[in-house]
């Protein structure tokens, strides 16, 4: 409780464009490196993380840690085998819970780094062992939902990397896209539902229907990281829609591409923001009651979400709806969720009602169909 303010304004102020590397690389103790680097790992992430009770804000920082060292494998690694190899000895270390102990997870190196953010995502690589420490305080049934996690996520990467090979950097389809969402954020929102449930009901297994809630969910959050980042993408040689194949294959006008990207962006706008319902259904599926710091932060993470979509319409030349414009303003309008259930309920009737509408407004019968 004493932690959690200072958290939440640490994440308003952390400069993640330059990281303080040497204080991260200096720090021994591990709960304190865990709670340091989170910002420069996550990013919206980190402050949901920061307002969910104790215990689960320490398995919930533990697991997004760790898969961030996979992302991070993923991203920097050049070799297709040598990324494989990686995410596969990173999940392979930590063995079946109860975990007491575990060999280091594979380095990278800072000459990998493109910019000070990667640098700080390697620090983490490179000293995960102080997260493995917090990992081994947890509980054994909350570290099988870590686990389950990581051996997921990695095993979608793993799956994600070939696709890519084969496919020369371009996913060919809607399903495709579905199941690398599914990989990226999909099982981490699986994850949130699982955690919360076995600290609030004592129970970690859900519903095959919760499951899909979970997964529509995760898809509805993950398209906002990947419309924001499709240049950036294409920079590194990715893209995730079909039609900006002829991107990466270069020699097309500058005009014809950023025509492209926009028609990219606004059609994986729509299908986001189509995926409310599922959100809403998600957070009902919870069953948070009473006073509720994990509403809370379920409500948190659907602002920011909604703050950015309203930032990629108005990108797309659109009128956007409106919300809250500051992190300051996205976390006091998610607060008084702690104690009201009533103030979830309607924030998230009003986010699922401003989506729908902007979709119906952009494609008449969309939102019917």
């Amino acid at each position: 409780m004493l932690r959690r303010p200072v958290l939440l304004l640490r994440d308003l102020v952390v400069n993640r464009e330059r990281p303080d590397l040497d204080a991260l690389r200096r720090e021994d103790d591990p709960e304190s490196f865990v709670w340091k680097i989170l910002p420069h790992a996550a990013r919206t992430f980190s402050a949901c993380i920061a307002l969910l009770p104790t215990s689960v804000a320490r398995a919930s920082a533990v697991a997004y840690l760790y898969c961030r060292c996979l992302d991070s494998y993923e991203d920097m690694l050049p070799e297709h085998q040598q990324r494989q190899d990686a995410l596969r000895e990173f999940y392979q270390r930590l063995g079946r819970a109860p975990v007491t102990s575990a060999p280091p997870a594979p380095r990278l190196a800072d000459g990998l780094a493109r910019d000070e953010r990667d640098l700080a995502h390697i620090v983490l690589v490179n000293r995960s062992r102080l997260v493995d420490r917090v990992f081994f305080s947890l509980d054994a049934a909350a570290q099988r939902i870590v686990l389950d996690l990581v051996r997921g996520m990695a095993e979608g990467m793993i799956w994600s990397s070939h696709i890519f090979a084969r496919q020369k950097g371009v996913l060919t389809g809607s399903e495709q896209l579905r199941r690398y969402c599914g990989y990226v954020l999909g099982l981490p929102t699986i994850f949130a539902a699982r955690i919360m449930s076995l600290y609030y009901h004592d129970e970690a297994d859900l519903t095959p229907l919760q499951r899909e809630n979970a997964l529509l969910a995760g898809e509805m959050v993950q398209l906002a990281n990947i419309t924001r980042d499709i240049e950036k993408d294409l920079r590194r040689g990715v893209a995730y829609h079909p039609h900006l194949k002829p991107a990466l294959e270069g020699g097309e006008p500058s005009s014809r591409l950023d025509e492209r990207v926009r028609q990219v962006r606004r059609e994986l706008l729509l299908r986001a923001l189509m995926l409310a319902p599922a959100y809403r259904q998600f957070v009902e599926d919870l069953r948070l009651r009473g006073p509720n710091f994990g509403r809370a932060s379920a409500i948190l993470m659907l602002l920011f979400t909604d703050r950015y979509y309203r930032s990629c319409a108005v990108r797309l030349g659109r009128k956007a709806w409106e919300g809250p414009r500051s992190g300051l303003g996205v976390i006091l309008k998610s607060l008084p969720a702690v104690v009201s259930l009533r103030w979830s309920r309607r924030v998230l009737r009003e986010v699922e009602r401003s989506f729908l509408e902007f979709a119906e407004s952009e494609e008449p019968g969309l939102s019917a169909a």
